[in-house]
């Protein structure tokens, strides 16, 4: 009996203590990144407590605490493109409350966990598929800055209406299936050898047409020849180079000193 008095009096005291702990301490310190909403009874009041001591009626009044500095949130999505290739994308987001309104954010939707799981995720994951719905899988690779833009636009607007500042929005890999990749190494090869082979139909085209021209260049060579080198022309040459001397000719019966074209003739017999 003794010791259930002694146990009474103990748990008084402490309760005692606790009381008077909450009466002695009606303020509240706000840390610095952080805003307070203040409570009433539970119900949400309209002053935001900025950082520093703030005074506080106890058991009457409340504060949760909510961080308002820039915070970073991961997402991977599945998404399908326009030509329905599947896309496999991760976002980060970096983004923080307004801090006037960070009593409507906790009013509407609670601590920084309910804001990421109930608003957050859910937008990035709904913004992508719109988005990555409206470019086919090669467009997604070559306009990815416009697919990035489009993202942060479209965030910043749907966030807004939570009291959510996106501060940047970073897309951060882009993937696809193990068959689109595969078709896109099929066709750069097909490419590549197209490329070839029209380099090829090219090079036997510019050859042949070095043989037609050099055939022309022979044929009117010897054309011009043809009509240069006249009967009168080889008979002055001749001349030029007879030394004076005549050749020793046999079997030529009807041969005649003056005829210098004949002596040509026979020399060259």
């Amino acid at each position: 009996m003794k010791k259930y008095h002694t146990f009474k009096k103990a748990g008084k005291l402490t309760a005692l203590i606790c009381l008077i702990t909450i009466l002695v301490t009606p303020f509240v310190i706000v840390n610095a990144g952080e805003r307070g909403v203040l409570m009433k009874f539970g119900n949400v009041q309209d002053p935001v407590l900025g950082e520093g001591i703030h005074l506080i009626i106890p058991v009457v009044n409340t504060v949760k605490k909510l961080s308002i500095r820039i915070q970073k949130q991961s997402i991977s999505t599945e998404s399908i493109s326009k030509d329905l290739q599947n896309i496999f994308t991760q976002v980060v987001l970096n983004w923080h409350i307004q801090p006037i309104k960070t009593n409507l954010v906790f009013q509407q939707i609670g601590d920084e966990k309910n804001i990421i799981d109930m608003i957050i995720d859910p937008a990035i994951a709904e913004v992508v598929k719109a988005i990555v719905a409206q470019y086919t899988a090669e467009e997604i690779i070559t306009r990815r800055e416009d697919v990035k833009n489009k993202l942060d636009n479209f965030l910043r607007q749907r966030l807004d209406n939570y009291y959510i500042i996106v501060d940047d929005v970073s897309l951060v890999n882009i993937n696809f299936s193990d068959q689109f990749i595969e078709a896109v190494e099929a066709k750069q090869v097909a490419a590549q050898e197209a490329k070839r082979a029209e380099f090829l139909a090219i090079k036997a085209a510019k050859e042949a047409e070095a043989k037609v021209n050099l055939a022309k260049g022979e044929a009117e060579s010897l054309s011009l020849l043809k009509n240069i080198l006249t009967p009168e022309l080889l008979q002055r040459q001749a001349l030029e180079k007879w030394n004076g001397k005549l050749p020793l000719i046999v079997g030529k019966e009807d041969f005649k000193i003056g005829d210098i074209q004949q002596l040509i003739t026979a020399s060259e017999n």
